[in-house]
């Protein structure tokens, strides 16, 4: 199924969807509809989403699951972030390792998704 574009291929401006149409029934539905703000993102990001919703917003299980590293993973999360409409880091404690990030690592630890040299690792790159 093709996504709904967002920009107009001819100028480049913002598409307004007026129109729907049920082929099962033959009904049509006029007026203007909003998009969600996930219809921006591309079918990787979307994907990306799903996966860090499965894994429960947990980078470890995620760099266990895409076998991506930390920083990649980060990075496309600020990617999809910025898709959304927002500025990554914004409402962050200001450095070093949260206490929630600090118990997902140890958590991650004690039931055997990562070694004590990865926790180790994570906790001193983070700043923990």
């Amino acid at each position: 199924m093709n996504t709904l574009p967002t920009t107009c291929p001819l100028c480049g401006g913002a598409i307004t969807v007026t129109r729907l149409y049920c082929p099962d029934c033959n009904s049509t539905i006029e007026g203007r509809f909003t998009e969600h703000p996930f219809a921006q993102l591309t079918p990787d990001q979307l994907r990306f989403v799903e996966t860090f919703v499965r894994c429960e917003g947990k980078i470890t299980r995620m760099e266990n699951e895409l076998g991506l590293s930390y920083p990649t993973i980060r990075n496309r999360l600020h990617e999809v972030i910025r898709a959304l409409g927002y500025e990554p880091g914004q409402g962050e404690e200001p450095e070093g390792l949260g206490e929630a990030e600090r118990q997902d690592i140890l958590a991650a630890l004690e039931a055997g998704e990562i070694s004590a040299d990865k926790a180790l690792g994570l906790l001193r790159e983070r700043g923990g």
